[in-house]
């Protein structure tokens, strides 16, 4: 039994193999009460009957928050907006949902009076960081229990094997090829035999996106809207934020858009294979982009062009709650004022095509840039660029 001493400890609990034996661990460990929380991101795991079978395991109470219109809305969409893209490739699935669960992490143990948290990340991984760095922020009193990085338990037949020694009522077996994560944002696999990076992932593996040889022949166009950076509608309908991007991922999926094979450096200094699943964010990203062209300023465009990377290692690294993100957020947001309007995507073979964007607030002007006589010289009068050319060469022609 440890020396450290609590009353009450929350855990983060999916009713899986990990967090079971965690259940049974905590109270066999610190003989103190624990209350299980589930947080609903869009997993689309069973989640009726957790609270029986947490207390099954030994847990006072198992509390289920429904969080995948707040994922969507206040995670999701602002990543969408600040074109958070890690390393150019990881459109940040995990990461985005890790600080929303940890925030409610929070919320649940003051209520349910805990004196600490638990959570079944690995030492190895970035949610442990994400998951902390969250709980340090928001609720600095808490005591925070990891028991991957504690106990002496090292591999999933071990795990195993605790069941079965205190009968822990869990059903898994030795066969698991990957790790798999899932949201409304995502899908992502790591692990396993994907550990080799050289290995091509089994197709059967995939759950959001056709394969591109059984993808529909005819492509499909759709028209997403946006309102100051946020999407609202698809084809003229609107929907709320968790069903807008269930349906795109629908859509997307069905023509396998959204796949992504990479290697990625992790923020505890280790390298990672991960293969995702991200279709309907892929095409956010991309229609998002495609409205900004033609309703964000140039120099603005630059600007947070020059915030994305850093933004999108902020929410990669779990400084959700940071002060610099937020001084970045509030950025980001002032960019996206103007960010209104529609743009139509086409959907074929894995690939999208952006083929129009339209906004009310368009900087783009058709008369000014045509290479026809539209009577624009009142405006943009060529002959002026001579001055302009022979002032930008000033430097070159010593």
């Amino acid at each position: 039994m440890s020396e450290r001493k609590f009353n009450r400890v929350c855990l983060a609990y999916s009713g899986g193999l990990d967090t079971s034996v965690i259940l049974h661990w905590l109270l066999d460990q610190f003989d103190c009460e624990v209350v299980a929380y589930t947080a609903d991101v869009g997993q689309q795991e069973e989640l009726s009957g957790l609270p029986e079978k947490a207390k099954a395991t030994g847990a006072l109470d198992c509390i289920v928050r429904d969080l995948r219109e707040e994922f969507v809305r206040d995670f999701v969409f602002p990543a969408i907006q600040g074109s958070a893209i890690y390393e150019s490739t990881y459109l940040l699935g995990t990461a985005l949902a890790r600080p929303l669960i940890a925030k409610h992490h929070v919320e649940v143990a003051r209520e349910t009076g805990c004196d600490a948290v638990a959570h079944g990340a690995t030492g190895k991984g970035n949610d442990q960081v994400r998951f902390e760095l969250t709980f340090r922020a928001l609720a600095p009193e808490l005591a925070i229990i990891a028991p991957w990085r504690e106990w002496d338990i090292r591999s999933r037949s071990d795990c195993i094997a605790y069941c079965q020694k205190y009968s822990i009522p869990v059903t898994a077996t030795l066969e698991k090829p990957y790790s798999i994560d899932r949201n409304l944002m995502h899908i992502s696999y790591e692990g396993g035999v994907l550990e080799d990076p050289w290995r091509a992932p089994d197709e059967s593996m995939f759950l959001l996106t056709e394969s591109v040889e059984n993808a529909p022949e005819n492509p499909t166009e759709i028209i997403i809207g946006y309102e100051k950076g946020i999407p609202n509608s698809i084809d003229g309908q609107t929907y709320t934020p968790a069903e807008l991007l269930h349906r795109l991922n629908q859509l997307a999926g069905a023509h396998g858009v959204g796949r992504v094979d990479m290697v990625e450096n992790r923020f505890v200094g280790l390298k990672s294979r991960g293969v995702y699943e991200t279709p309907g964010g892929t095409v956010l990203h991309a229609a998002h982009r495609a409205l900004e062209s033609i309703t964000l300023d140039r120099e603005a465009a630059h600007e947070r062009n020059k915030l994305a990377p850093r933004f999108a290692e902020l929410i990669y690294n779990g400084f959700w709650y940071a002060p610099e993100m937020e001084m970045m957020r509030a950025a980001i947001e002032v960019t996206q004022r103007n960010v209104t309007g529609e743009v139509r995507v086409k959907l074929s073979k894995g690939s999208l095509q952006i083929t129009g964007r339209r906004s009310p607030v368009s900087l783009y002007s058709e008369a000014m840039s045509s290479f026809e006589d539209a009577g624009a010289e009142d405006t943009y009068d060529q002959r002026d660029a001579a001055g302009f050319i022979r002032l930008q060469g000033l430097r070159l022609s010593r």
